[in-house]
């Protein structure tokens, strides 16, 4: 069963077997033992916290060969199964790519520590001191499917930010996933830190899933990573809060005044780079004034990638007229909804920058959109009118990325409006308390 199939969670009404009862208590457990675990982090210092994420990348790289051998078996099984080629490209693993997850350790490594960063404060007028002060989560629960890496990068994200992890990456990645937590966990029993920082729940399959999202009061905050069907069932499902980053049905439009040459090489680059990634270009709308021009050549770009155009009747009848050979098919109401994650576009000819504008809204899924124009009021109209987590001026979409922000590892990129939104760096990974320092004040 696929991670983003529905489900219905263990309650009172339903039966449950004495298993599943044993992997509920054995995840509630692993939880608890990670909220036991996280105070440990608090006496350590930024140098403290740094070393240990070095410690870890160069632990990664040493035992790169048998992460490597745990990936092949999850490779081997994905095959079996005909595992979409872009899910694939997302679990597999070799020496350089276990390399690049060991880099963005360091690179966490060497960002400040936001723990303890005064974000706002003073002196009030009857004397007290008044801080806003950055504090950890406390246990950030992480769902997601077939991305070892992100096991990674949340780990490490959570330690420098102060945190306890409880990891659930999917039965794709399980062999994978069990490596790199082992890998993880070693250097924090080398450094006399608990194990227990770092919880991995894999075995338990779904129905760990299910248990985590229901242990409020263990876990402090969970973060879904994946597709739709796999965050839907978190939000609808969790009674632990939930920081939801979105599926990316990503926009770019190019404007009447666009610098096609420019155009070209933004839109291969936010189609083709890597398809299979949120950031990846899903839709392109086309304003009437350029489309005569701008369609036959995009086409003809990217038809050399191999994308199937899906075209709205007025695009299909421009490029009927200009002979091209690209791949076109009509497009359905469906594919402007829809994140492909594979080499086809769905395309769309506009009357204008509003009309753009009222597409997106109407079918975007907060993620990014980028504007392709050289003119100012177009702009600023765009930016203005579009409500997306990240929006962009010239720019391919492919840069909406934690790292691209110099932020290093991300652990999504949220697209909702509350605590974070965008790509979440550490300061996204912490929460603020006030300190409050008076002389025997009392209020009058």
């Amino acid at each position: 069963m696929s991670d983003d199939a529905s489900t219905t969670a263990t309650g009172p009404d339903t039966a449950a077997t004495p298993d599943a009862v044993s992997g509920a208590q054995e995840v509630l457990a692993a939880a608890r033992a990670a909220k036991d675990a996280q105070p440990a982090l608090a006496r350590l210092t930024r140098q403290d916290k740094d070393a240990l994420l070095t410690a870890m990348a160069d632990a990664l790289v040493a035992d790169a060969a048998t992460i490597v051998a745990a990936n092949a078996e999850d490779l081997e099984r994905a095959d079996a199964a005909g595992m979409d080629p872009a899910l694939r490209d997302r679990l597999a693993l070799d020496a350089d790519r276990v390399a690049a997850i060991a880099q963005q350790l360091r690179d966490a490594a060497a960002l400040p520590d936001p723990v303890g960063e005064v974000v706002r404060g003073g002196v009030l007028a009857n004397g007290l001191e008044l801080r806003q002060v950055r504090v950890p989560l406390g246990v950030v629960g992480m769902i997601y499917e077939a991305r070892p890496n992100v096991t990674v990068d949340a780990a490490g994200l959570a330690l420098k930010s102060g945190n306890a992890v409880v990891l659930r990456g999917g039965s794709a990645a399980i062999s994978s996933n069990t490596a790199l937590i082992a890998c993880l966990r070693g250097v924090l029993a080398q450094r006399g830190l608990p194990e227990d920082l770092i919880v991995g729940i894999d075995r338990w399959g779904r129905e760990g899933a299910d248990v985590l999202m229901r242990a409020r009061g263990l876990v402090d905050v969970l973060i879904p990573r994946g597709g739709a069907g796999l965050i839907r069932r978190v939000v609808e499902n969790s009674i632990v809060p939930v920081i939801e980053t979105g599926t990316g049905n990503t926009h770019i439009l190019i404007d009447a005044t666009a610098d096609l040459d420019q155009a070209l090489e933004i839109i291969a680059n936010a189609k083709t780079q890597r398809i299979g990634v949120c950031n990846a270009l899903e839709t392109l709308l086309v304003h009437e004034a350029a489309a005569v021009e701008a369609l036959p050549r995009v086409a003809a770009r990217l038809a050399e990638s191999g994308v199937t155009l899906h075209a709205d009747e007025q695009a299909r009848e421009i490029l009927a007229q200009a002979g091209t050979t690209a791949s076109v098919v009509p497009a359905t109401e469906e594919d402007w909804d829809t994140e492909y994650l594979s080499l086809d576009l769905a395309v769309r000819v506009v009357p204008d920058v509003e009309a753009a504008i009222a597409h997106i809204r109407a079918h975007s899924s907060g993620h990014t959109e980028s504007i392709l124009t050289r003119d100012i009021a177009s702009q600023r109209a765009f930016l203005a009118g579009v409500d997306s987590a990240v929006v962009m001026v010239n720019a391919s979409t492919r840069f909406s990325d934690g790292g691209e922000f110099g932020f290093g590892a991300e652990i999504g990129i949220s697209t909702q409006k509350l605590h974070a939104r965008g790509p979440m760096g550490l300061p996204e990974m912490t929460t603020t308390t006030w300190h409050v320092i008076g002389d025997g004040h009392v209020r009058p």
